[in-house]
């Protein structure tokens, strides 16, 4: 069994379909076909069942997948190991992130890294907290920048940030010149939220919950300025993370107040990486840097 031929059934069972494989994988659908059908004579059993333009993964064929896999991600955790002998001259980096703090985080990161370790690509994968920690269990990115609310045995988290959270509010606010407020004398007010599933819209949701109310959502985004644009507009307040305060360039006229609440104030930004895994020395450099740049911007705020 050739080694390709693993990237052979798992581009197709990602695709469903034999000339979009072959594309992907840049080689003849003939040539594709007749490497599955001798795959399969060698193990007795069929991986993909056959239809009209589409293809169907059988249970062999996902138990293959499942182990191909696994045995990729050994291969590339090998070779990640022999590059580093070369000094970190050359070689790839994959990263997680989530969008909102990856926009805030990454842009301090990024040249500093650049500038360090030139022959270092940095490839960026954006995407919400799942499917990063799936990316990472199966070898996809090597390091995740996420919001962690919740503890699990996968992943091994190295914190970098504490970020607290702040009620954004128009200057115009009774209470806008407050040092500190209590939420629930926001019980009556209209609140814009980020959408439901994110981490933030979680966490949030639960601040106004331990205060002792249901927040009143007027409007649902998925982009934290944009909230803060529809505050200065007057017809509500928004939840804002401090990162956020502290990297915008946004001229809005908002007042940005600390919640006198002590649990769940605030959350951990962190970098996540599989548990027992090795981890490369631009993975371990591009942490450090991280940790420098947030460590800035703390004490900016």
């Amino acid at each position: 069994m050739e080694p390709k031929i693993l990237q052979y059934v798992i581009m197709l069972a990602n695709e469903k379909n034999f000339s979009r494989a072959a594309e992907q994988l840049h080689i003849a659908q003939p040539s594709l076909s007749y490497q599955i059908i001798k795959l399969e004579n060698q193990l007795g059993t069929q991986l993909f069942n056959r239809g009209h333009g589409e293809v169907q993964i059988t249970y062999a064929g996902k138990v293959f997948v499942e182990h191909a896999l696994k045995i990729i991600d050994q291969f590339n955790q090998l070779k990640k190991e022999i590059d580093d002998v070369a000094d970190m001259h050359t070689g790839q980096l994959y990263i997680g992130s989530l969008a909102t703090t990856g926009a805030y985080l990454l842009p301090k990161a990024i040249p500093l890294f650049k500038n360090k370790y030139p022959g270092i690509d940095l490839v960026l994968l954006e995407d919400s907290t799942q499917n990063l920690e799936l990316l990472i269990s199966r070898g996809q990115v090597e390091i995740s920048l996420m919001s962690m609310t919740m503890p699990t045995k996968e992943l091994e988290v190295e914190t970098i940030l504490e970020d607290e959270y702040f009620l954004a509010v128009p200057l115009t606010h009774p209470l806008a010149h407050s040092k500190k407020i209590d939420l629930i004398d926001f019980k009556n007010e209209s609140f814009i939220l980020l959408k439901k599933g994110s981490p933030f819209r979680s966490v949030t949701e639960s601040l106004c919950k331990e205060a002792g109310f249901e927040p009143k959502v007027i409007i649902e985004s998925v982009n934290i300025m944009t909230c803060l644009s529809l505050v200065s507009t007057g017809i509500g307040i928004a939840f804002v993370p401090g990162m956020v305060i502290g990297n915008t360039t946004s001229h809005e006229p908002l007042a940005y107040l600390r919640i006198n609440q002590v649990e769940k104030r605030t959350r951990k930004v962190v970098i996540a990486y599989k548990n027992g895994r090795y981890l490369t020395k631009a993975a371990r450099s591009f942490i450090d840097i991280m940790k420098t740049v947030t460590l800035s911007n703390n004490n900016d705020l």
